[in-house]
């Protein structure tokens, strides 16, 4: 089951994150952090990502809510160029994001929003 999960999980991570973000974080473990990359492949994208229940696009958001009102931001453009491949558009970004303002904290909503903006600048000069 573990071996399972492993490798579901690995495809869930390249369908949403992408080959290119993968093979970059695959070549820069090492083993002192094998084991967290190993946790984080089965159950962050093994189990959570994988489950049917709800869509990518609705994981995208959720996603990108809970990390901007947790305040743990470094994720955020990563998780906004996955958009790309979950089907969230910049529209229910922001609403997310307007969520998160609500419930959790102007600050906190306006600096995901200020990551959003450089972030899809970014991919819009990479032509994404």
């Amino acid at each position: 089951m573990e071996l399972d999960r492993q490798n579901l999980g690995m495809k869930t991570r390249r369908a949403v994150l992408g080959d290119a973000h993968v093979d970059r974080a695959e070549s820069q473990t090492s083993e002192f952090d094998r084991p967290f990359q190993s946790l984080i492949t089965e159950s962050a994208w093994g189990t959570v990502w994988s489950d049917d229940t709800i869509t990518r696009r609705d994981r995208s958001l959720l996603t990108l809510a809970l990390l901007a009102a947790t305040g743990n931001f470094e994720e955020i453009p990563m998780h906004i160029r996955a958009t790309a491949n979950t089907d969230a558009t910049k529209d229910d970004v922001m609403q997310a994001f307007l969520h998160v303002a609500i419930y959790a904290g102007v600050p906190k909503a306006n600096h995901a929003i200020k990551l959003a903006k450089a972030t899809y600048a970014d991919m819009e000069k990479d032509g994404q």
